[in-house]
């Protein structure tokens, strides 16, 4: 039974670790898009390489984070943490060390294997490890100097590339993971399955399903491959290669639609679709967070490329979002349930469309505080509106047992469809290979997307508007309050009981 306090020396070395650990993952998760165009000039890459270095990482930890919860689960959550934090800082040293777009490519995608190792493995640890009565307020600290972290990232970010160098961004993962790793194994207890059920965050093998399931893992990863590759070659590629792709990943996500049917302790629990609500608020889930995904990779790049902003400067501009969503994400959730999730969730959607279409007005030369700050504004309260409603709505439409799965589906989804976003905008806005260095060909596409992530975040209100209702008044709630990162919504767990057999 998990029974250290949160005052005692060790709690906070656990609290201090994993929260390094996640900091680790959503530090990278916003500091790489601006460095996105040095690295295209460092290594005279083209727009479909700027995309990859975005999108095999999402890739492989949107298709494995289920997965490795799983594992943690079942060989020891502190083991699979650590391994994870080292996975993931020599990947980073990798990226940092590439001596062209192909091996940085392929480091990323090695990166998103350690991030999906250790992004619920540190929420894992945090719920094994922590007396019940601290439980709550440990989650509460972690999920908040987490939220720190991810608004440091797109400042440092930018200074980091302005200063020493792009590399860097990547490399500071190291210095970080060589903190981490021996107050993990020093301070951190291990647990496992064995001990206490339901602290796995997106993991575990139990009545709620989510088994340890690598075929359905890899199925899952090859059909968000193929995918993401069409689209991202359909521009330029051959016609019959790009239709081939397609194919394959379609009969690849058919492939694992029909393994995690037939197997007894599926990664992902099919049945758990049969709630009307919970579909519902994943469709939710796939519009905003495709606007998000697309919005903050062509973003950063439009402040540079065409209104001729520094790094710096492009990273400092989006700062407010994340703040905001630091400062009143917990105010939001309170809010919601007292008067119930849809309007939260259709009111927060348009909030978002509303900013993105603010945005149209930054072009060569723009204002910071004229053309810049009312969109980012607009854009950060509306997603403080719905972040927290929608993790609440989550959680509420599956049983208590299911929390865990239902929190790592969404989070998972929430990648994904900035995956897809990533991959399909240069396309459906007919951005070239070169359009990143002509100021002209990207503002004329940036403002074509920007009207299709808001016409994107439009039917994501219109579905909750007609499918969201009110949970019923037992429901479960969130356990992290706040919460700052724009890329997913945040992974929660099943509150850690003692086993009773």
């Amino acid at each position: 039974m998990p029974d250290v306090r949160l005052a005692s020396s060790r709690g906070k070395w656990i609290l201090f670790t994993t929260v390094l650990g996640s900091s680790m993952a959503l530090l990278d998760s916003t500091v790489v898009n601006v460095a996105l165009p040095r690295i295209g000039r460092d290594l005279d890459a083209d727009l479909a390489v700027l995309q990859w270095t975005v999108n095999a990482y999402l890739l492989t930890l949107a298709g494995l984070i289920l997965l490795g919860g799983s594992l943690g689960d079942h060989y020891g959550r502190r083991k699979v943490f650590v391994v994870g934090v080292v996975w993931f800082a020599a990947a980073s040293l990798l990226c940092g060390l590439a001596p062209n777009a192909a091996v940085l490519v392929a480091a990323r995608a090695l990166q998103g294997v350690g991030g999906a190792l250790l992004t619920p493995g540190s929420l894992a640890l945090i719920q094994a490890s922590f007396h019940a009565e601290d439980r709550g307020r440990a989650v509460g600290l972690w999920s908040g100097f987490g939220g720190i972290g991810a608004a440091v990232g797109p400042f440092l970010g930018g200074w980091l590339v302005d200063g020493p160098g792009w590399r860097w961004v990547f490399w500071l993962n190291v210095p970080l993971a060589l903190v981490c790793v021996p107050v993990a194994l020093r301070h951190v207890p291990e647990s496992s399955r064995t001990e206490i059920v339901g602290a796995g965050g997106a993991s575990g093998k139990s009545s709620a399903g989510g088994g340890f399931d690598a075929l359905g893992a890899c199925l899952g990863a090859l059909a968000l491959a193929l995918v993401t590759y069409a689209l991202i070659e359909a521009g330029s590629g051959s016609p019959a290669v790009v239709a081939g792709t397609a194919v394959a990943g379609l009969a690849a996500g058919v492939a694992f639609v029909t393994v995690e049917r037939r197997r007894p302790d599926p990664m992902l629990p099919l049945d758990i679709f049969a709630s009307r609500q919970f579909t519902a608020v994943n469709l939710v889930t796939l519009c905003v967070y495709a606007a998000f995904g697309g919005f903050f990779f062509l973003c950063a790049v439009q402040l540079q490329v065409v209104a001729g902003w520094s790094a710096l400067g492009a990273g400092t501009a989006l700062l407010p979002t994340t703040v905001l969503m630091l400062l009143l994400s917990a105010r939001s959730g309170e809010l919601a349930e007292r008067i119930g999730p849809r309007i939260p969730l259709t009111v927060g959607p348009l909030l978002c469309a509303a900013g993105m279409l603010l945005m149209l007005r930054v072009g060569p030369d723009a204002s910071y505080a004229g053309d810049v700050l009312p969109g980012v504004l607009v854009l950060g309260v509306g997603m403080v509106a719905l972040v927290a409603p929608l993790t609440a709505t989550v959680l509420a439409s599956v049983d208590v047992t299911r929390a865990g799965i239902a929190s790592g589906v969404n989070n998972a989804a929430a990648r994904a469809a900035g995956l897809v976003a990533v991959a399909a905008l240069p396309l459906l806005t007919g951005m070239g290979p070169e359009a990143y260095r002509s100021a002209t060909a990207f503002d004329d596409a940036f403002r074509k997307a920007m009207v299709l992530c808001a016409g994107v975040l439009a039917l994501g209100a219109l579905i909750a508007f007609t499918t969201v209702r009110r949970p019923p008044p037992d429901c479960r709630r969130p356990e992290c309050r706040t919460h700052a990162s724009v890329l997913a919504p945040p992974l929660e767990g099943e509150r850690a009981r003692k086993r009773l057999t």
